[in-house]
């Protein structure tokens, strides 16, 4: 990795106030050459970000989980540095950045271009992967099979100058081919978590059956979505006698683990089912386990949530009446 591309990433780790002013203790050219190179960099992993922060003395942990350059952030940075004298400036990292082969993908996710190129031929996959920054080719690579990924580095090892003419086809046509994924802009929907919504306002039968027959493929999706669905949160929705026979088959040991992190709400809904003896040595044992990490309470809680899935798969209780009243007829 160059010196330039750290110190681009560096400044995008940095909110852009703080960025701007490292930015005006450079000279004009310095702030040009790291404005391109910001411009260029499009996407960056946190890896990659985490690894450049570490040979600085002063870095930015909240930055950390991944960002992305682009002209619009290195245009921002340069105007807040330069001021009035950004122009000429600007006008030359527009000109080199929009000049580089393929630079209209910077602005492109990864797996959106996978799926345009995955059937290319390996040379074009490695012509259009030798113009982008490594770290987004190396995402691309990881998505084809073994036999492409080979052919393709091969070819990339092997390139050498190619025909200005057949890069521009290459471009136009892939650019062509993309337009809508280029100037579209995508939210995010479906996912696990939007299974875990359905099925909890499903009728039980229905989460049952398709549950079953899911768990035929994927039991390990199944095990997500069903976590999903019941959170430890939720016992605070559960009628007393559900909490009661949830008491039955959780150890105390369990529950003082588990309430370090829950919301009072919940503590006093447990303490409130259980018997003055019990509630007080709960209370006892959960004051001696003193500071406890956040990972074994989140496990305690899972535990938990795991015996009240199995519970209510044994139809001793139902979670499904927690979300609404049960309407009773006398």
């Amino acid at each position: 990795m160059t010196t330039l591309r750290k110190a681009a990433i560096v400044l995008m780790s940095l909110p852009q106030e703080e960025a701007a002013q490292v930015m005006s203790k450079l000279k004009p050219k310095q702030v040009e050459a790291v404005s391109i190179e910001i411009a260029k960099l499009g996407r960056f992993s946190s890896d990659e970000q985490e690894q450049t922060l570490a040979t600085f003395a002063e870095a930015n942990p909240n930055a950390l989980g991944g960002s992305s350059g682009g002209l619009d952030v290195a245009k921002s940075l340069l105007e807040k540095a330069l001021g009035r004298s950004a122009s000429s400036a600007l006008e030359n990292i527009q000109q080199t950045v929009e000049g580089l082969p393929f630079g209209f993908l910077k602005v492109v996710d990864p797996q959106n271009l996978l799926t345009f190129i995955n059937d290319e031929h390996p040379q074009t996959i490695a012509l259009i992967l030798s113009h982008l920054p490594a770290s987004y080719g190396a995402q691309i690579i990881a998505g084809l099979g073994p036999d492409r990924q080979l052919q393709v580095i091969r070819r990339i090892a092997h390139m050498g100058q190619t025909n200005p003419e057949i890069l521009e086809q290459v471009e136009q046509g892939l650019e062509n081919r993309m337009s809508a994924v280029v100037n579209q802009s995508y939210e995010r929907a479906g996912g696990v978590p939007t299974v875990a919504e359905i099925l909890n306002v499903s009728e039980r039968a229905t989460e049952r059956a398709l549950l079953e027959s899911l768990s035929q493929e994927d039991p390990e999706l199944v095990e997500e979505i069903r976590r999903l669905m019941f959170v430890f949160e939720d016992i605070t929705k559960l009628g007393d006698k559900d909490i009661q026979t949830i008491l039955k088959n959780v150890e105390t040991g369990q529950w003082a683990v588990a309430l370090k992190g829950a919301s009072n709400e919940l503590k006093e809904r447990i303490l409130g089912n259980m018997s003055q003896r019990a509630a007080k040595m709960l209370t006892e044992e959960m004051e001696m386990l003193g500071p406890v990490r956040l990972s074994e309470v989140e496990g305690a809680q899972q535990q938990i949530v795991d015996i009240v899935r199995r519970v209510e798969d044994a139809g001793q209780i139902t979670l499904h009446a927690a979300d609404s009243q049960e309407e009773y007829i006398q």
